[in-house]
C-alpha cells in the first residue's frame, strides 16, 4: 500500500485468501476490505503508528469475495524511502493458522525448555541435532557441546549399541517405535543404574526427503525397580517352600535372590532348626551355632563364600551375624569402614578382602516370634550398594523364607515325632525263630509324616511255634498308629494265652467294637493270623476281612490261599470267625501283605495280584532280595496307602530233633520220665541241661500224676533252645504260688518258673499241656548244671 493506504501491490497469496484478484483490489483503499468500527480504530492506530515508524500487528475481519468474513492475522511495517515513509508491507494469514503456529512454537520451546521428558533429534547419522533441557541434565554438559556429536559420545554407561539399532530401523522403514527400553548409567548419576522407555519417529521435510530422528525417553527406574521387587517376589513365592524340608527351603531362598538381587547369599540356620527343634532364644554360651544351610553365587562353586554348605558356623559377639541374630532386626552395611569389615571371623574377612565384597545385608529369619537363623546378602560385582529400599525387599524375601522354613521344621519335628512312634509300635527286628526265616517292610504313605496304621508281627509259641500276622487300621497318620498300637499290644497278650487263631480274631473284635464305641476316628481294622507248626508242618490261617496270603512253593509257582474264610472286619462284630490248615513243604515262602500293596488307582486289585504273583514267581530268591523286587515293582514314589508286607520261608524239625513217650498214670514211674529225659539229652549233647531238666520233668510230671488224669505224655524238643512239654487229659489250670515256711508242697511250679526261661500252658481238644523253655547254650562256651 502506498501512504494513503491504496493498495499497490496484491499477492497470488492474498488471492488465495480473500478471493479477490490483483485487478479487482490494485487501486482501491485497502481499508473498503474491512468490515465493522474495530477495524476502522484498528486503521487510525496503524496510521500513528506508521507516521512515527513504529509497526502494528493485530488480527482483522476482512470481507471475503463471495460475502463471508474471515478474520486474518495482519502484520504491518512501514517501508521507508530516501524521503521517509513512502508506504506499507502488509503480510496476512488465516488468523486460525496463526494462532496454531504460536501455539506449536510455545509447544516447541516448552518441550525444549520445560519438558521433563528427554528429547533428542539426530541426523541421518545419528549425530545430536537438537536437545532439550533433560538431555543436558542427564549428560551433565551444556547442549552445545552435544550438537554435532554421536549418541554414544556422552554417555559409555549406556547400551547404546541397541539404541543405534532400532534408531537405524526407524530410519530405513519409517515404522516409528515405541516403548523399547534400555538401562545404563548416566554422567550425573554414575553410582546407580536407571533404566529408560525409549520411543523414536522419523522426520521428513514435505518433499519427503529424510531428515533424521526425534527420539524421547523417560526414566522409569522407580517403576522399573517396584517391578523388579514384584516380579523377585512373585518368583520367590513360587520357589521358595516347595517342599517340607528345611535345608532345601533355605537353599531355594539363596537360588532365587542371585543373581537377580545379590552377588552372594548364605543362608544360616541355628542347629535347633534343622533338626527340627523349638529354637533356643538365647546363644549357648557366648555365641550362636548356626548351619550352613544355603549358599550360592554369581560364580561356580561358591568360592565368594567363607563356609561350605552343612558347615557348622560359630557366630561369636560384635558380628553382625550375631547383632542381627540377638537384636532380631536388620542390618545395613554400606560400603563400610575396615574397622566395621574387621569384626568378622578371620574366614569371612578374607573373602570380603579377595572379591572386593562393598555392601552386605544381614537379615534376620524370623516367623511367628521365634527366630531360626539369619541370611547375608553381599555384592561386589554389580557396582550399586544396597540400600533402603533393598533392605525391604530382601526382609520381604526372609519373611516368606522363614516361614516356610518354619513350617518344614514344625514338620520335620512332628515327622521325627511320627517315625519315633511308628517305630515303637513296630518290631525293630524280628529274632530268628527255628520254624521259619523272615524278611519285612514297612512303607508308610508318601503323604502322612511317616506314620500309619499297618502292623506286622512276628511271635513265639509253645512247642517251637510261631503266629505271623499282619493288620491294617483304617485310616493313616498318628490316629492310626496310636490304635494299631493298641491292636499290636491285644495281639501280644493274647498270643501269650496261646489262643487259636479264630478265637484271636474274636478278642481283637471285641476290642475295636470298644474302641470304636471310645473314639468316632477308629473305623474298623483287618487282621491275618496264621499259627506254624514246624513239627506237624500244619499252618493255621484265620482272617478278618484281609487280603489272603500268598504262597510261593519250593519249585517257584504262586498260589494265593482264596479259600481260607474271609471274615468280617474288626469291628463289625456278631460274626464267627473259621479256620483253615495247610500243610507246607520246608522252603515254602508265606507272604502276608496289606492292601497297600496290590491297591492303587485306576487299578483293579485282581491286576495288583497277578503283579504281585508275577513279582513272587521263581524259586529260592532271598526273602530280602524278593521285599527289595516287591517294593520296586509293585509301589510308586507316592503312594496313596501304607504298605505292610512280611515274607516268612517255612522250616521243620527232623524227626530226630523231638522225643515224645506216653506215661502210666503212676507215680513209680516219675523216675523212669527222668531216665528217659537224661538218655535223650545225652544223645543230643545237652548234658550241661541235664540237671535243670530233671527238676523240671519231675514237677511236671508229678503234678499231671497226682492233680490231673491220663493219657500223660513227655515231648522233648531240642531247637534254638530245649522245650520239655507234659500233657494231661485235664482242663484244669496250674497255679504258680508262694509256699509257706512249714508247708510241705506247692514249690513245684515255682521252681519250673525259677529254671525255665520261660514256660506256659495252652489248652488243646483233649485236655492241656504244660511246657518250658531252656536256653541251649554252645557247649564251647562252658554252660554246665548248677551246683
Amino acid at each position: 500500500m502506498d501512504r494513503e493506504g491504496t493498495v499497490c501491490l496484491w499477492s497470488p497469496q492474498v488471492q488465495a485468501l480473500l478471493g479477490y484478484s490483483a485487478d479487482e483490489v490494485c487501486g482501491r483503499s485497502a481499508a473498503d476490505l474491512l468490515v465493522g468500527q474495530e477495524a476502522r480504530k484498528a486503521v487510525r492506530a496503524a496510521r500513528e503508528r506508521y507516521w512515527a515508524g513504529e509497526c502494528w500487528d493485530g488480527v482483522l475481519a476482512m470481507r471475503h469475495r463471495d460475502g463471508h468474513q474471515v478474520q486474518i492475522a495482519l502484520r504491518v511495517r512501514p517501508l521507508l524511502g530516501r524521503q521517509g515513509p513512502v508506504g506499507w508491507s502488509v503480510a496476512a494469514a488465516d488468523a486460525q493458522h496463526v494462532e496454531q503456529a504460536h501455539v506449536d512454537r510455545a509447544i516447541l520451546q516448552a518441550l525444549f525448555r520445560q519438558s521433563p521428558i528427554s528429547i533428542t533429534i539426530l541426523d541421518t547419522d545419528l549425530r545430536y541435532w537438537r536437545v532439550n533441557a533433560a538431555v543436558e541434565r542427564d549428560a551433565a554438559v551444556p547442549a552445545e557441546r552435544l550438537i554435532g556429536r554421536h549418541i554414544g559420545d556422552r554417555a559409555p554407561g549406556v547400551d547404546f549399541q541397541a539404541i543405534e539399532k532400532v534408531l537405524r530401523q526407524v530410519r530405513d522403514t519409517g515404522k516409528p517405535v515405541v516403548g523399547f527400553q534400555f538401562r545404563g548409567r548416566t554422567p550425573a548419576d554414575p553410582e546407580h543404574e536407571h533404566m529408560w522407555s525409549g520411543s523414536s519417529f522419523r522426520l521428513t521435510d514435505p518433499a519427503g526427503r529424510v531428515l533424521g530422528m526425534c527420539q524421547t525417553y523417560i526414566d522409569i527406574t522407580d517403576g522399573w525397580r517396584a517391578q523388579r521387587r514384584l516380579t523377585l517376589l512373585t518368583e520367590a513365592g513360587t520357589r521358595i517352600g516347595t517342599s517340607l524340608d528345611v535345608v532345601r527351603t533355605a537353599q531355594e531362598l539363596a537360588d532365587t535372590a542371585v543373581p537377580d538381587f545379590a552377588d552372594v547369599i548364605a543362608v544360616d540356620l541355628l542347629e535347633a532348626t534343622v533338626h527340627g527343634d523349638e529354637p533356643h532364644p538365647e546363644p549357648l554360651g557366648d555365641q550362636w551355632r548356626l548351619r550352613r544351610a544355603g549358599i550360592r553365587s554369581i560364580q561356580g562353586g561358591d568360592p565368594a563364600a567363607a563356609h561350605a554348605l552343612g558347615e557348622s558356623v560359630a557366630v561369636r559377639p560384635g558380628t553382625p551375624q550375631h547383632r542381627c541374630l540377638a537384636g532380631g532386626n536388620s542390618l545395613l552395611l554400606q560400603t563400610p569402614d575396615a574397622d566395621e569389615w574387621a569384626t568378622f571371623d578371620t574366614r569371612t574377612a578374607e573373602r570380603i578382602h579377595t572379591f572386593e565384597v562393598h555392601s552386605l545385608m544381614e537379615v534376620p529369619l524370623r516367623a511367628r516370634g521365634i527366630t531360626l537363623g539369619v541370611a547375608t546378602f553381599g555384592r561386589y560385582r554389580d557396582p550399586q550398594p544396597y540400600d533402603e529400599v533393598d533392605l525391604a525387599l530382601a526382609e520381604d524375601f526372609c519373611s516368606r523364607a522363614a516361614v516356610s522354613i518354619d513350617n518344614a521344621r514344625r514338620y520335620t519335628r512332628e515327622h521325627n515325632t511320627a517315625i519315633a512312634l511308628q517305630r515303637s509300635l513296630l518290631p525293630h527286628h524280628v529274632p530268628h525263630y527255628p520254624a521259619i526265616e523272615s524278611a519285612h517292610r514297612y512303607l508308610p504313605a508318601a503323604a502322612h509324616a511317616g506314620a500309619g496304621g499297618d502292623w506286622f508281627d512276628v511271635l513265639p509259641l509253645s512247642g517251637a511255634r510261631v503266629a505271623l500276622v499282619i493288620g491294617d487300621v483304617c485310616g493313616h497318620g498318628l490316629h492310626a498308629a496310636a490304635i494299631m498300637g493298641r491292636l499290636r499290644t491285644a495281639v501280644h497278650t493274647l498270643t501269650d494265652l496261646d489262643l487259636d487263631p479264630d478265637e484271636v480274631l474274636t478278642q481283637l473284635d471285641d476290642l475295636v467294637i470298644r474302641l470304636t464305641a471310645e473314639d468316632a476316628g477308629c473305623e474298623g481294622a483287618t487282621c491275618l493270623y496264621a499259627v506254624y507248626d514246624p513239627i506237624s508242618r500244619l499252618c493255621t490261617f484265620a482272617r478278618a476281612g484281609h487280603p489272603p496270603p500268598a504262597l510261593v512253593q519250593p519249585d517257584g509257582t504262586v498260589e494265593f490261599l482264596n479259600d481260607i474264610p474271609p471274615g468280617p472286619p474288626l469291628g463289625v462284630g456278631g460274626l464267627p470267625f473259621e479256620t483253615s490248615q495247610r500243610h507246607l513243604a520246608e522252603g515254602t515262602v508265606l507272604v502276608l501283605y496289606t492292601n497297600g500293596l496290590v491297591q492303587a488307582p485306576g487299578q483293579s486289585i485282581a491286576a495288583g495280584l497277578d503283579r504281585l504273583a508275577g513279582s513272587l514267581a521263581g524259586p529260592g530268591r532271598p526273602l530280602e532280595q524278593l521285599c527289595d523286587r516287591i517294593a520296586t515293582t509293585l509301589l510308586p514314589e507316592h503312594r496313596p496307602d501304607d504298605v505292610a508286607l512280611l515274607l516268612a520261608r517255612t522250616h521243620t524239625l527232623a524227626d530226630e530233633q523231638v522225643a515224645c513217650w506216653e506215661l502210666p498214670v503212676d507215680p513209680a514211674r516219675v523216675g523212669h520220665a527222668r531216665a528217659l529225659t537224661m538218655r535223650q539229652l545225652d544223645d543230643w549233647g545237652l548234658e550241661p541241661l541235664t540237671f535243670t531238666s530233671e527238676l523240671i520233668i519231675s514237677e511236671l510230671v508229678t503234678n499231671a500224676i497226682r492233680y490231673a488224669h491220663g493219657p500223660i505224655t513227655l515231648r522233648l524238643i531240642n531247637a534254638d533252645s530245649l522245650i520239655c512239654e507234659v500233657s494231661d487229659g485235664s482242663l484244669s489250670a496250674p497255679h504258680l504260688r508262694r509256699a509257706r515256711t512249714n508247708d510241705e508242697g506247692g514249690r513245684g511250679l515255682f521252681l519250673v518258673a525259677q529254671l525255665a526261661s520261660r514256660w506256659g500252658t495252652r489248652y488243646h481238644r483233649d485236655g492241656k499241656t504244660i511246657w518250658a523253655e531252656q536256653t541251649v547254650c554252645p557247649q564251647p562256651r562252658g554252660c554246665s548244671a548248677p551246683p
